[in-house]
């Protein structure tokens, strides 16, 4: 779990992510609040590829739940985070703070399933994760997740935030490569239907077979 440190980087303080291999990267927390450091291009992308009621699993401050339903789509944003829940909340969208594995509304009755901002990666275990998501969906229904262009396969390991001030708790999570998109999909009982690119980023369309 990202805890504290996280929520404080929604706050404004600026924070990164080390992996245990010593590569450290910018926290892209600004995208993610949304407004004009939005990624414009990649919020369009993946609003427009949703389809009926949608659930946004690790959903941050729900930026693309807020944009579904101004399009008149049913969304639901689901975080662990109590801070970016509430900033969900402040800014329209209808949030709950709770782990995506407990139990969830809609459970076998969403149409579509969101997993943006690499959240593929949450846990280091993407099968698992995979796996709930065709828990959640409904017959037909499909889900969106972003996947990683510059990589190959599934790149596993231990990561932590930090910040000036603050080293946090290592947790696991996974970079997931689009070459295993397929893969990954078959073995959970998805099928993958589609390959999106948003600028540099690129989506995934997996279907419940």
């Amino acid at each position: 779990m990202m805890g504290n440190l996280y929520d404080r980087a929604l706050d404004g303080e600026r924070c990164w992510i080390r992996r245990d291999d010593g590569e450290v990267s910018n926290l892209p927390v600004r995208s993610w609040l949304g407004g004009r450091h939005a990624d414009a291009q990649f919020d369009r992308a993946i609003v427009d590829l949703c389809e009926g009621p949608t659930i946004d699993l690790g959903c941050g401050p729900g930026r693309l739940v807020v944009d579904l339903i101004r399009r008149g789509i049913p969304a639901l944003g689901v975080d662990q985070s109590v801070t970016a829940v509430q900033l969900a909340r402040r800014n329209g969208a209808q949030a709950l703070c709770r782990d995506m594995f407990d139990v969830l509304p809609g459970t076998g009755r969403w149409r579509t399933a969101l997993l943006a901002d690499g959240n593929i990666g949450l846990g280091g275990d993407p099968r698992r994760l995979l796996r709930r998501v065709t828990e959640l969906l409904s017959r037909g229904g499909r889900c969106i997740a972003e996947f990683d262009p510059t990589i190959s396969g599934v790149r596993t390991g231990m990561v932590r935030l930090e910040s000036s001030n603050t080293i946090g708790p290592w947790f696991r999570w996974a970079s997931v490569g689009v070459d295993c998109a397929a893969e990954l999909a078959d073995d959970v009982g998805l099928a993958l239907t589609g390959l999106h690119p948003a600028g540099s980023r690129v989506l995934a369309s997996l279907a419940i077979r």
